[in-house]
């Protein structure tokens, strides 16, 4: 089987299996994981920010951002396509009691100045105004497309003259980084918190990382035990983790993987293929696109539904070139 539906399906090494297995543990809610507490020094290092804070789940570390960055009523900024809109069970709402005003961001899924000034909400005695702008690098719903460095900054800057603070989804930056050469730090260096997944591209087994000021950071430590993600000995899933940041510079082999699935499929009669910036591949076959997985899947290759009759590809440190052939080969016989 060639499972190219996520990059969250990679296994652990057994390099990550053996640091787990030998990891020095204590309790995380007391601030006693040795493994944990250099986890997260090395993410807020790497990232430029003051403080981080281990979680299990990037969908808790989005969730944790808005319930920190927000009071109850106020109106959030983001895309309308954004991960944390449509992917997160109206999370804003159930933990945060807060509200969301979608912008349109185009097909590269990019918050614009322009569309902070347009959205933005002032505070007074009968609005809750605009609590928070939510970015999102790479853009999963938008194919994976990295948002530069200046794009983020100009949303950012723009909220900020409005005194909104930002939150950027980064499950992917890391992505977003090595597609655009860019150091990740200089992607959210005008961002007040970054979430990014260690268990996608990186493939660590289980966690994530929200970064930002020490303050900031404090107050997420609160809210993650109110949303029960308060863990225990957990350095035994952030040895993996911290192994996994090593894993930053493979990330342009899964694109290159990615760039020679597109081309391979792009030549295959009935299926339209958008060419991609980093691991993720969108396709729209000329089939009914659950009859087309279906076909897949019978052969051994599995993707998934992506909404508007289009499939997902993804590629990660669990497929090699040869995998990716035979897997063009067999989308091919498919079609």
């Amino acid at each position: 089987m060639i499972d190219l539906r996520s990059d969250t399906v990679t296994k652990p090494t057994a390099e990550m299996r053996t640091a787990a297995a030998e990891a020095g543990v204590g309790d995380d809610v007391y601030g006693e994981d040795p493994t944990v507490n250099e986890l997260e020094a090395a993410v807020a290092e790497l990232l430029g920010k003051e403080a981080a804070l281990f979680v299990p789940s990037g969908t808790m570390g989005n969730q944790i951002a808005a319930r920190v960055h927000t009071e109850r009523g106020a109106e959030v900024l983001l895309e309308r396509e954004s991960h944390i809109y449509k992917w997160e069970l109206g999370g804003l709402a159930q933990h945060a009691g807060l509200q969301v005003r979608p912008i349109d961001g185009g097909p590269r899924g990019v918050v614009t100045p322009e569309a902070v000034a347009d959205g933005h909400v002032e505070r007074d005695s009968h609005r809750p105004g605009t609590g928070l702008v939510c970015l999102e690098n790479t853009h999963n719903s938008r194919g994976g497309r990295a948002i530069a460095a200046d794009r983020i900054d100009a949303a950012c800057e723009a909220a900020h003259e409005r005194n909104v603070p930002v939150h950027v989804d980064g499950a992917r930056l890391f992505n977003a980084a090595a597609a655009l050469e860019t150091d990740p730090a200089r992607l959210v260096r005008s961002a007040d918190s970054v979430m990014c997944c260690l268990s996608k591209g990186l493939g660590a087994p289980v966690g994530s990382t929200l970064v930002g000021p020490e303050s900031f950071i404090t107050d997420a430590r609160r809210v993650r035990k109110l949303f029960g993600g308060g863990m225990r000995q957990a350095g035994l899933i952030a040895a993996p983790g911290r192994l996994a940041l090593e894993n930053r510079d493979r990330l342009t082999e899964d694109h290159e993987n990615a760039r020679k699935l597109a081309t391979g499929l792009a030549d295959i009669e009935g299926l339209s293929v958008t060419k991609p910036e980093t691991n993720i591949v969108l396709v729209d076959p000329d089939p009914p696109a659950d009859q087309f997985l279906e076909r897949l899947a019978d052969r051994d290759v599995l993707g998934v539904p992506f909404g508007d009759g289009q499939v997902r590809f993804c590629t990660h440190l669990g497929v090699d070139r040869a995998d990716i052939e035979r897997a063009i080969d067999r989308i091919a016989v498919a079609v």
